[in-house]
Order: structure tokens, then sequence, then C-alpha cells
């Protein structure tokens, strides 16, 4: 049977056409036809001042908006020689890992939806919602923060706001656990997810897979592992699987939560004094960056 699907279809996040052969509940083969979602976003920005730009780069994703716009401040930085203080680099290391956890919650629950599992997927979003608080308890917003800027991060914190970021996440940790164990160990998710939809590492490189996806399927590669603040003042350590399958790609979320809940907890109990922003001269040029989205490599 040949299904076509989309390009809108309210099981994708994002717009993109499938095509879909099938025998059953079996999938022989996909055609994937991308491009319903470019906007001509880099054509935009031309000529825009800088304040415009990264007010741009953060409306390029409405999940994982946050990235973008550390991403944007760094290129500026790296173009002016410049580097923001170590209490700004921790605050932004916080801000991403809280982005990561919200956007692995929201992937899972959407492929436990699709799996029919309903518990799952209304636990998963129940998890989410007090990280989407303390975004907004540090930031002031939910999804669009307007909280980079070049040359650091636009206010600082205090420790009445990193009490309540703490706890939320300790709370996180007492439920989490469980509901891993019950994807992992549930014989219909495993059933469904388990040697389903395999990607080798060849087909993952010859994709051009990144994030989750990449590292699920062998690719141990993640931009944190190049980024001067996670080498110089974190413990990180890159979350990979081998399997290339449905069930290795969620675990690969749910790892990489953990890991984030780690990094977070590094951040609030080493945040160092100082200021959160300097003044940098900018000037021409051209430069390379790249940093890990919650989806992948962003640069």
């Amino acid at each position: 049977m040949i299904i076509p699907l989309g390009p809108i279809h309210p099981a994708f996040k994002e717009p993109l056409r499938l095509k879909l052969k099938t025998r059953g509940e079996k999938v022989l083969s996909a055609e994937v036809d991308y491009g319903y979602v470019h906007r001509g976003i880099e054509r935009i920005m031309e000529g825009k001042t800088w304040q415009k730009g990264i007010f741009l780069s953060e409306r390029v994703c409405g999940i994982c908006s946050y990235i973008h716009t550390q991403t944007f401040a760094e290129s500026f930085e790296k173009i002016a020689g410049e580097r923001v203080t170590p209490r700004a680099q921790y605050l932004r290391v916080l801000t991403n890992e809280l982005d990561r956890i919200q956007s692995h919650l929201i992937a899972n629950s959407t492929f436990f939806k699709a799996l029919e599992h309903e518990t799952l997927f209304m636990n998963m979003l129940a998890l989410r919602e007090p990280i989407m608080d303390a975004i907004e308890l540090l930031t002031g917003n939910r999804v669009n923060m307007g909280w980079n800027v070049v040359g650091g991060v636009r206010m600082d914190v205090k420790q009445s706001h990193l009490d309540p970021v703490l706890q939320i996440i300790e709370n996180l940790e007492k439920d989490f656990d469980r509901y891993v164990e019950m994807f992992e160990h549930g014989p219909l998710l495993g059933l469904r997810s388990k040697g389903v939809g395999i990607m080798t590492k060849e087909e993952a490189i010859k994709g051009r897979a990144v994030g989750p996806i990449g590292r699920a399927s062998g690719l141990k590669h993640d931009c944190r592992e190049d980024h001067p603040t996670y080498q110089d003042y974190l413990d990180f350590h890159t979350v990979w699987r081998k399997e290339g399958d449905n069930f290795a790609r969620t675990m690969n979320r749910f790892d990489e939560v953990t890991e984030s809940i780690a990094l977070i907890k590094q951040v609030i109990e080493d945040l160092p004094r100082g200021d959160v922003r300097k003044k940098i001269d900018i000037s021409a040029g051209y430069t390379e960056w790249r940093n890990e989205a919650p989806r992948g490599e962003v640069s």
C-alpha cells in the first residue's frame, strides 16, 4: 500500500511530505520531501543590525528557539575576538540545558502519542510543564526568551531564582526514572520500537543525521564537546547508542535529559560571581560557529 502523508499532518511537528510504501504495519520504503519550512531567514537578515538579527534568529524554531540566539551572539563575539564573562557562560548553559530537556520530553511524548500510549504521552507533557516554568522564571518568557545579547545575557539571576529551578529539577528526577522504565521494559513500546526504523551508522552519515538521531546510530559527536564553556568548566559526557532504531533514539533523548540534569546542577552549584554582560566592539568579519541544539547541530 502507498500512503501519502503531509506536508501538513497532525502527527508531524514540522511540515514535510512522506510517501510510505507499507506492508501491514511494516514500512518498506519512504520518500521524503523537505523544503516546506524554508522562509529565507538568511536573506532577510542581510543589512539588519545585530539587535534585529538576533530577534529574527530566535524565530527559526518554535520549540527550540533558545540556541539560535546563542549561536548568533557567539558568532559576533568570535569575530570580535572576545569571550563573555564566566557567569554569562554559565547562565547560557543553564538556559540551553533547560531548553534541551523540554524539547526532548515533547519529542518523546509525540512518539508515545504515535504509539497510542496515552499514559506516557501525558506524563511526558506533565514533566515538561515545570521545566517551562523554570525557563520563564529565569528569562521572563517560556519560548522566545530574548535572553542572549552580543556580549552576554540580558539580565542577571538571584539565588531566589536558582533555588526554585533546582527544586524543579529535583522533582523531575523523582518521576523521570519511573517513566523511562515504563518505556524501556513496556511490552507494547518494545514491540513497536525495538528493531523498527533502523538507520545504520553508514546511512546516518549518508543522510547527514545530527543530534540524538545521529548519536542513536553510532555517530559519537556532540557540538558541546568542542564548545569552550563545556570544555573549560563542566564535566560533560556525550550520550550515544549503536542500535539505530526507534528504541535507541527515544532512549538517547532520555539519557540526554539525565546528562542535562547533571549539567544544570553543576552550573547552579558552581555559578561564578561577576557581570553577565560586557561591551564588545563589533567589526566586519566572517566566521563559522556551531552549537548543539536539542535536535542537532546549529551553525
